[in-house]
């Protein structure tokens, strides 16, 4: 069985209806599946769901924790620097806050970070040494041998 991967992310928010309308904005399409109190987003072979911070909580068997956020970095490459600045623009017109606007990283990337509504962070970046497959896939390079 495979080790490595992630099939399911799970954010937890303070208002689950905002938070669906900031990700609608920027134009994620919820599942239409039935699914009560929380919100599936179909990614690449993964999934992005959307719950309550304290239903998370009791889901996790810790009812009443204090749930953070910024921890972690969820992020999107793109295919071109246009794309990457369309993406970031698209996020900051749904709602979200910008940390750091996109430019040229140390890494010789362009990348750019905001937070959404909760405070997740997000990256969106072009990364000129990880090519995206043709359904934006991304499978890391082999390593020169």
């Amino acid at each position: 069985m495979p080790r490595q991967r992630v099939t399911l992310i799970t954010l937890g928010v303070a208002d689950l209806a905002r938070a669906a309308e900031f990700y609608g904005a920027w134009g994620w399409v919820a599942h239409p599946g039935p699914a009560e109190g929380v919100i599936f987003y179909q990614m690449n072979g993964a999934v992005l769901a959307l719950f309550g911070r304290d239903d998370l909580a009791a889901d996790q068997g810790r009812p009443g924790a204090p749930l953070g956020t910024g921890a972690i970095t969820l992020a999107q490459n793109c295919d071109n620097d246009a794309e990457t600045d369309a993406v970031f623009a698209a996020a900051l017109a749904a709602g979200a806050t910008c940390l750091k606007q996109p430019g040229r990283v140390f890494w010789g990337g362009y990348s750019g970070y905001f937070a959404d509504p909760d405070g997740h962070v997000w990256e969106i970046a072009t990364n000129p040494f990880w090519p995206l497959s043709q359904d934006g896939g991304l499978t890391l390079p082999a390593a020169d041998g």
